[in-house]
Parts: structure tokens; C-alpha cells; sequence
């Protein structure tokens, strides 16, 4: 299963410290690939990955202010599409844009819809509704006007949390200081319980940051640590009384409630979105309406128990399970798409289809080799257009490279083999009067079709 992997490039995947949509698309692909599945990550060039790297450009645009974001998106997604027909499936994580891409390629297209910023996109995912296979990382974010072909929540790496059974003795705000996040809103929890605050995040509203933080920050009661990378993370979330989470929006998941949970730390929250998926109410922390039952909710904070936090994060939001839920749908679409011209050994594309010639453009994968095989009523020739062959013609290996060519007269015994680490692509001409796959005799078969 070969999956081509589109990742945003804001950032770096994985990201250094903010970027929730590439560090899921990380998790992802490195989870793919430790499983044996064959994953090109399409991403910024400083990514790292197990995987193949494909990129466009050096570094994200939030990183490089010379950047203009739109083209480097437009480059960065049709770089994928461009050679779509690579691939058994592409995995899109890049939002709406790459859907308008879609009809460059026959490969099926999976789409994480990690949220919807605004109603106004809807129609781009109403208009490949059905030519597109969609995934919403939870329930509360479904639209009603879509299709879905799984519902898969996020999973993390809990080797990178460490579980503290000591509870803490501060509050924690982690995420971007925005006014949807709720920063104002711990600050005045904070204020009214008489408790230590922590707030860690990037700044994606200064003039918000500025008025509504800024004023109250004493380092001492209430102190901003910027933002934190995976180590100070791992400190700040496990040495937490609570991390609060008072959204002023429908969150479609919340990653860092989840990595809080991980650490033993309770979460109290605000009940919208995704939020009662993600917490176990009375188990894992609180779900409340508005401040005042949240501050009420953190005077019972201190009698859950920590172990169930990471217990429950490790039966639902492990990266395992992420990982083998993707998998099942990868494979269910690509079972629903199948198509005659993707091989195991890779794929091929008619040129031409004559009652006396047929000419094929075929791409034989890094390592993979057709079988031995032999026809009766057509012989072939093959050109060399990229990559090095190995031709074997009744049983001696000839070498060809880009530019050279082979006859193959009417039962030649006849393989081809990529012995290279890219793409072998041939043309294969045939001429004769028959051209059916039952004029094909094998003698071997690495796909079990002797």
C-alpha cells in the first residue's frame, strides 16, 4: 500500500512547538511506516520523517516572513497531485484546498477534516461529497450536509507524556492566546480561586494578548512561559493541579486536554464541541457551562484519580489506534476504488489500444519486478524513458538504462526488474493480433498468479 501524505506547511512536520494539524500528521505517517506501509510525506523541506520526503519549499511560511503562504500552497499541493497516479491512496490534511485539485488524478482521496473555520468553506467539501472520502476527528464536528466515511479521533505518542502521580499545585492554560481559547477566562479563574496560573502558548492575537493578559501578568500569580516545545510540555502538563480549558468556540478535538490526561492532570473545561468525547465527566476532570461552575468544579479536582486519567487516554487516544483505524479505512477505500491498472509492482497507463498495436506508459516500483512470463501471439518492445532495468530474456539479465531499448520476439521468456531507489518508467509496445491478458503464460510470480 503506497499512501502519499499531505501534510500543511505553516510548519514543520513534526512541528518544534505550535502545530496541532502536521505534529497529527507525524504521529500518522511515522505510525504508518513502523507498520510496513510504503509513505511519501508530502511537507516542509526540514520535516523528518521514516518515510519518504517530498518538498517544495525549505521551511513553513509562519517561519519565513518572505513566504507568500498562497503560492507556496499552490506548489506544495500540486507537487502531489502532479504525479497523483504514484499512489494506491493520497491522504489529505491540508483542509479544502487540495479537494480543488482532485481531478488531476484517478488515485482516491482521503480527507482529515481537522475542523472547519468558518461555514463559508462548506461548499468546497459539498462539492467532492462523494468523489472524496471524508474523516471528521469527532463526532461533534460533523456536518450534516456531509458524507463520512469514518469518524477517527486524534492519538498521541504517550511515550512522550510522562504519567505523575503527585498532584500539582498550580493552573494550566496551554494553547494559542486567542480569544476562542479562553486565556482571559483562566486568567479570571485564577483571580477568583486565589490559585497559581501557568499560561503557555504562542500569540496568534497580539492586540488580545496586549489588553486581556498582558495587564495581569505578575510573574509570580499569574505568569506567560511563551510557547513550550515537547520536554517543557511534558514538565508543564504533568505538574499541573488542572489544566482548564474554557473555549469560546465548538473545539473539534483538543490535543493538549488529551496529553494533560496522559500526565495524570485532570482537565476542566467548558461542555462545547468535542469536549464530552474527549473527558470523562467526574472521572477525568469537569465539564462546565461557564466560570462560576468552573471554579466550583476544581474544588473537586483534588479527589479524582490520576491513574484513570492516563488509563483512559491510553485505551482511547493511543497513536496505535489511530494509526490501525486510518488503515482500515485506507483499505476499504482502496478495496471500494480498485483499480485494473495499479499493481502490486506499480502501474501502468494505455497509450494507445489498436486491433493491431498497443502502447502502454508502465512505472514499476523501487525493488519490485513483474513476472517471468511469455506470449504467443504479440511480441513486445520496451524503451526506457527514467530509472535502470534489469531485463531478463530467457533467462540472462540484460541491463538497460534511460534511452536504451529491448526487443522481445513472440515467446521470449521476459521480466522486468527495478533494481533502483526511484521509479522505473517504460513504454512497452506490442504488436500482434491479440492482445488479452490469457495470452499470458508465467512461469514465476512474486504475487502468487503462476
Amino acid at each position: 500500500m503506497k499512501i502519499a501524505m499531505l501534510s500543511p506547511i505553516a510548519w514543520r512536520t513534526p512541528p518544534r512547538h505550535y502545530g496541532p494539524w502536521e505534529n497529527v500528521v507525524s504521529l500518522l505517517t511515522e505510525g504508518l511506516v513502523a507498520r510496513g506501509v510504503d509513505v511519501t510525506l508530502f511537507a516542509t523541506g526540514e520535516s523528518q520523517t521514516q518515510g519518504r520526503l517530498k518538498s517544495v519549499c525549505a521551511k513553513g511560511y509562519e517561519e519565513d516572513a518572505e513566504m507568500l503562504p498562497k503560492v507556496w500552497e499552490c506548489l506544495h499541493i500540486s507537487e502531489l497531485f502532479e504525479q497523483g497516479e504514484a499512489f494506491d491512496l493520497i491522504h489529505n490534511h491540508f483542509d479544502y484546498l487540495p479537494l480543488t485539485y482532485s481531478g488531476m488524478t484517478a488515485t482516491p482521496i482521503v480527507t482529515t477534516i481537522h475542523g472547519f473555520s468558518s461555514p463559508k468553506i462548506l461548499p468546497v467539501y459539498k462539492k467532492y461529497n462523494g468523489k472524496c472520502f471524508y474523516v471528521a476527528i469527532s463526532e461533534a464536528d460533523k456536518s450534516p450536509e456531509l458524507d463520512y466515511a469514518a469518524v477517527i479521533h486524534h492519538g498521541i505518542d504517550l511515550g512522550r507524556f510522562t504519567f505523575r502521580p503527585d498532584q500539582g499545585d498550580y493552573l494550566l492554560f496551554f494553547g494559542r492566546i486567542h480569544p476562542e481559547k479562553g486565556a482571559a477566562e483562566c486568567i479570571e479563574v485564577a483571580r477568583r480561586t486565589g490559585m497559581k496560573l501557568i499560561m503557555a502558548g504562542i500569540i496568534q492575537d497580539q492586540a488580545y494578548f496586549d489588553t486581556k493578559v498582558r495587564p495581569y501578568l505578575d510573574d509570580d500569580h499569574i505568569v506567560y512561559v511563551g510557547s513550550a516545545g515537547p520536554e517543557k510540555r511534558d514538565e508543564l502538563l504533568g505538574g499541573a493541579y488542572a489544566l482548564l480549558h474554557p473555549i469560546g468556540f465548538d473545539e473539534p478535538f483538543g490535543l493538549s486536554v488529551v496529553e494533560s490526561m496522559a500526565c495524570g492532570t485532570p482537565v476542566v473545561a467548558f461542555s462545547r464541541g468535542s469536549m464530552s468525547e474527549i473527558i470523562a465527566h467526574g472521572e477525568t476532570g469537569f465539564l462546565t457551562a461557564d466560570i462560576d461552575g468552573m471554579v466550583q468544579s476544581l474544588n473537586n479536582v483534588r479527589d479524582l484519580d490520576r491513574h484513570k486519567c492516563r488509563r483512559w487516554v491510553e485505551t482511547r487516544f493511543s497513536v496505535e489506534r489511530m494509526v490501525a483505524d486510518y488503515i482500515r479505512v485506507y483499505e476499504t477505500v482502496i478495496n471500494q476504488t480498485r483499480r485494473e491498472d495499479h499493481r502490486p509492482w506499480g502501474f501502468y497507463e494505455v497509450l494507445a489500444d489498436k486491433p493491431d498495436h498497443k502502447v502502454k506508459r508502465i512505472t514499476v516500483y523501487p525493488g519490485q519486478r513483474l513476472s517471468y512470463q511469455r506470449h504467443f501471439r504479440r511480441s513486445e518492445h520496451w524503451y526506457v524513458l527514467s530509472g535502470t532495468a534489469v531485463v531478463t530474456q530467457n533467462n540472462e539479465d540484460i541491463e538497460r538504462m534511460s534511452g536504451q531499448a529491448i526487443d522481445l520476439p513472440v515467446g521470449t521468456w521476459h521480466r522486468i526488474r527495478n533494481p533502483g531507489p526511484d521509479n522505473l518508467v517504460f513504454i512497452e509496445v506490442q504488436t500482434g493480433d491479440y492482445f488479452g491478458e490469457d495470452d499470458i503464460e508465467r512461469s514465476e510470480d512474486d504475487y502468487g498468479r503462476v
